[in-house]
């Protein structure tokens, strides 16, 4: 009966994890609103730098900072950063004020960057899964960070592309995430809006992979979702689908 008992367990959903950009919130706005309080507190601290550089050009920086240091495309604060000290050496500061003012730089902008709003149903959704006894956590190629947005009540664990080394859909940022929960990859949902960097990376490690397709797009995938939502609310519901599906494998 033991033994039974703890195949038993092996083939239960125990944890469901989330992206976060674009998935429970829209990350252009947020993204758009930090440049703009970056740029402010730029003109006020260092007033060179947009003297030489205008809000848009900081894609073309971006660029300019990937050909130089291709090693850094993976991690989106690293590239910031990155971006910031080359603009600001461009525009004629010494390399003690450049590394000072990036820094400064950063954390405005990296604090300004954590003021999300939540997509409908995100919440009451996160609410009831956590209530139902799943364990929860995030897996992002972004730098949002669960405590500053005010989710850390809600998830246990977070993994990024910042802290793994790599971004999704790498499969060894979800392996870290099955090595961190020590779940087996059946046990494991992952909830994302991309079709490759969520979706495909998570079932290519044998995770579920729920497509959250607040658009109405078309599926441009290889590898089709176990399910699809087109509202938050619907998750609960596919979770358990999920479930049944898993249990009816014993």
């Amino acid at each position: 009966m033991k033994m039974r008992i703890q195949g038993h367990e092996k083939k239960m959903i125990k944890c469901i994890t989330f992206d976060l950009d674009d998935t429970l919130w829209a990350v252009d706005p947020v993204v758009r609103a930090a440049n703009h309080t970056l740029y402010e507190w730029l003109y006020e601290n260092a007033p060179l730098f947009n003297q030489t550089y205008q809000l848009r050009d900081l894609n073309q920086l971006r660029e300019q900072v990937l050909i130089q240091q291709p090693h850094i495309a993976y991690s989106v604060s690293r590239i910031r950063l990155a971006v910031l000290e080359y603009g600001l050496a461009q525009s004629g500061y010494d390399t003690n004020q450049v590394k000072t003012l990036a820094e400064q730089a950063f954390t405005v902008f990296y604090q300004a960057r954590q003021k999300v709003e939540f997509f409908e149903h995100t919440l009451v959704m996160l609410e009831a899964l956590k209530a139902s006894g799943y364990r929860l956590g995030a897996i992002s190629n972004g730098n949002a960070d669960v405590k500053q947005v005010g989710l850390s009540h809600l998830l246990d664990f977070q993994f990024s592309a910042d802290s793994a080394g790599v971004e999704k859909p790498d499969p060894l940022i979800f392996q870290q995430m099955l090595a961190h929960t020590r779940l087996s990859p059946e046990q494991v949902i992952h909830v994302g809006d991309h079709p490759v960097h969520d979706i495909e990376g998570a079932k290519a490690v044998g995770i579920w992979g729920v497509w959250v397709n607040l658009k109405g797009q078309t599926w441009s995938g290889s590898d089709m979702p176990d399910a699809e939502i087109t509202c938050l609310s619907e998750l609960p519901q596919q979770v358990k689908r999920i479930s049944t599906i898993v249990r009816n494998r014993l």
